[in-house]
């Protein structure tokens, strides 16, 4: 359950008894419309994220570490799918059909961060496609988030709470339908603020970024920080499927790599510099994140 919490987190200038009331509608709304078991024991949320994109001049997770809490897009305005995190947007009305409503009149700090179902300890978090590394939450969390299959873009009709999960086996049954794989997770909703020292388990980076300011920033959350196996593609690799995200992305994941090969901080300097669409660069991550995964881990663990 939502606890005494604030549901702000920008810092001042809202209401976070409103943000808190509409948490409490939206978990209500879901719960109505959700069935089956509960969570079970070994589950998480993840949330996936590329720590190194930039916002203003400092890092992503540079900003995460001087707020100390995780913010959704409609705050940020930056994110790994479409950016439609606005009054009328994709965004603003896929979150009043799932939620009745609930968010329409609050603040925009007070609405929910987007992560994924993970059933099985995934090395590399439940949603690859939306980045590199990611924040594992504790086992409480459960009680403050919703879930829906498939991914919210999609408009779904199968929803779930941490005590009403039937929906995973209906994605269970779903799985290999002819969906791109790295849809193939159950979307997780987490209602109030996602904060380092009271909800995540850990902090789980990509190689890539050794020594990097992502790893500087990391140990400045005051979580436990761990490595993966990396993403790695080569670029022989890359040209091996053109029919994935197009042949326009090949050539330019080609342009991007470092010595033959591709990682999340190749890609990432690369959107640093300017000098590339980021809507294709998205496209070179996905198939970084398909057919670079460690140990084969590209379809995340919905």
């Amino acid at each position: 359950m939502i606890g005494p919490m604030s549901v702000c987190g920008c810092g001042g200038g809202c209401d976070p008894g409103a943000g808190r009331r509409a948490a409490l509608r939206a978990l209500a709304w879901v719960r109505e419309r959700s069935w089956g078991g509960g969570f079970a024991e070994g589950w998480s949320v993840t949330l996936n994220f590329h720590p190194d994109r930039l916002v203003g001049g400092s890092t992503v997770l540079e900003r995460m570490a001087v707020e100390g809490v995780y913010r959704s897009q409609f705050v940020t305005g930056i994110g790994n799918g479409g950016l439609t995190a606005f009054e009328g947007g994709d965004r603003w009305r896929w979150e009043s059909r799932m939620f009745g409503g609930a968010y329409d009149r609050a603040p925009v700090c007070a609405r929910p961060v987007y992560g994924a179902l993970d059933r099985s300890g995934s090395g590399v978090g439940a949603a690859p496609r939306f980045g590199s590394c990611f924040f594992r939450l504790g086992a409480p969390v459960a009680g403050r988030t919703t879930f829906c299959y498939p991914d919210s873009t999609f408009e779904p009709s199968a929803f779930g709470v941490g005590e009403r999960m039937g929906l995973v086996d209906l994605a269970c049954a779903a799985r290999g339908g002819g969906r791109d794989v790295l849809d193939e997770y159950v979307e997780a909703q987490v209602h109030c603020p996602v904060r380092w020292g009271a909800d995540v388990v850990a902090l789980v980076l990509d190689p890539s970024f050794r020594g990097t300011r992502v790893e500087e920033a990391a140990g400045r959350l005051g979580c436990a920080v761990s490595w993966h196996g990396g993403f790695r593609l080569g670029v022989e690799e890359l040209r091996r499927h053109p029919g994935f995200r197009g042949r326009e992305v090949v050539e330019v994941g080609e342009m991007v790599a470092v010595r033959g090969r591709l990682t999340p901080g190749v890609i990432g300097e690369a959107a640093r510099s300017g000098r590339f669409d980021p809507r294709t660069l998205k496209r070179v991550w996905h198939c970084l994140a398909r057919f670079g995964a460690p140990g084969g881990a590209g379809g995340g663990s919905g």
